[in-house]
């Protein structure tokens, strides 16, 4: 038997290690030894204060988390690990030392990428994800709203479409190196450029899905890559949203996009979120490390606003 520790939120706020005892691992599965793992700033924000709606804790569930909403929770998907016959994997599980994964959710990572960029996977998949629910097109001028982690992998993702104009828009104006660390312009949000064919909302703010709306071209699409949780954000669908025929279209990482859906499995799209990382340039968007075991009195100010993606480490 191995005993394996896991980060639990027990109550609003709160967090502890619980150990538990792992059973062997079965056929088709394997026990992995976790190496580092990636705090999704957004998501397990609300999870840790306790705010998953009531009529989202089934839509809600990760992969492989434990426990339920709101209290106690084992949440988290976002981890690389290692065991001796599969070399190092990225699985969506909780954060935890050690854990069995059945085989089909373990996905090889490539060799030129570090592990703790690795991390950075799932978050990548959902930028990945919204590229394809964009079907951006040559020579659109694109708005990128909010530089979080999932808003700048998106913006990088979009500024590799040939003769786009890319501006980045977020209230921190230190977010203006990264928006050009992958050759986008930034702009504060009273600066935010009009007249935009392709406008991604991702900084979970009623503000910042207002301006999405107002700077929308005739006929431009507006995509929602934010969660708000339990909050009810007023949707501005008077003034120019008909006039304009906007398009309001949301984007979720649960299921595949529609253009892509039949064509790539969802292991396959993750494997290909992975590929995307081999760009040094996506290091910028790690912070941290913190060690595993101090995840309980630490975790507040990690999932504090305004943050990356933290790397948590484990071992010595």
């Amino acid at each position: 038997m191995t005993h394996a520790k896991a980060f639990w939120t027990v109550g609003a706020g709160r967090g502890e290690i619980r150990e538990e005892t792992l059973a062997r691992p079965g056929p088709g599965e394997a026990l992995l030894r976790a190496l580092a793992s990636g705090i999704s700033r957004g998501t397990e924000a609300l999870v840790f204060a306790g705010r998953v709606p009531t009529g989202q804790f089934e839509a809600m569930r990760a992969p492989l988390m434990g426990g339920t909403f709101p209290f106690p929770v084992k949440y988290g998907y976002s981890i690389v690990a290692e065991s001796d016959g599969l070399g190092r994997v990225f699985v969506l599980h909780p954060h935890q030392d050690r854990f069995v994964a059945p085989l089909g959710m373990c996905v090889p990572v490539p060799a030129a990428i570090p592990t703790h960029r690795a991390v950075l996977a799932a978050n990548m998949e959902t930028a990945l994800n919204l590229y394809w629910d964009a079907t951006p097109l040559a020579g659109e001028r694109i708005l990128v709203i909010g530089a979080g982690v999932v808003g700048m992998l998106a913006a990088s993702l979009l500024a590799r479409v040939p003769a786009a104009e890319v501006t980045v828009v977020d209230i921190n104006p230190e977010r203006a190196a990264l928006a050009r660390r992958f050759g986008c312009a930034f702009a504060l949000p009273e600066a935010a450029p009009g007249d935009q064919e392709l406008v991604v909302h991702a900084s979970a703010s009623e503000a910042g899905l207002r301006l999405a709306l107002d700077r929308a071209a005739f006929e431009g699409r507006v995509i929602e890559a934010s969660w708000y949780g339990d909050a009810e954000p007023a949707v501005p669908l008077g003034g120019w949203f008909h006039a304009r025929r906007l398009r309001l279209i949301a984007t979720q990482v649960g299921a595949v996009a529609p253009p892509m859906r039949g064509r790539r499995t969802h292991a396959e799209r993750l494997a290909t979120a992975l590929a995307l990382l081999e760009n040094s340039a996506y290091d910028a968007l790690l912070e941290g490390p913190t060690r595993f075991d101090d995840l309980p009195r630490k975790m507040a100010g990690i999932v504090a606003p305004g943050g990356l993606c933290h790397v948590v480490t484990y071992g010595t």
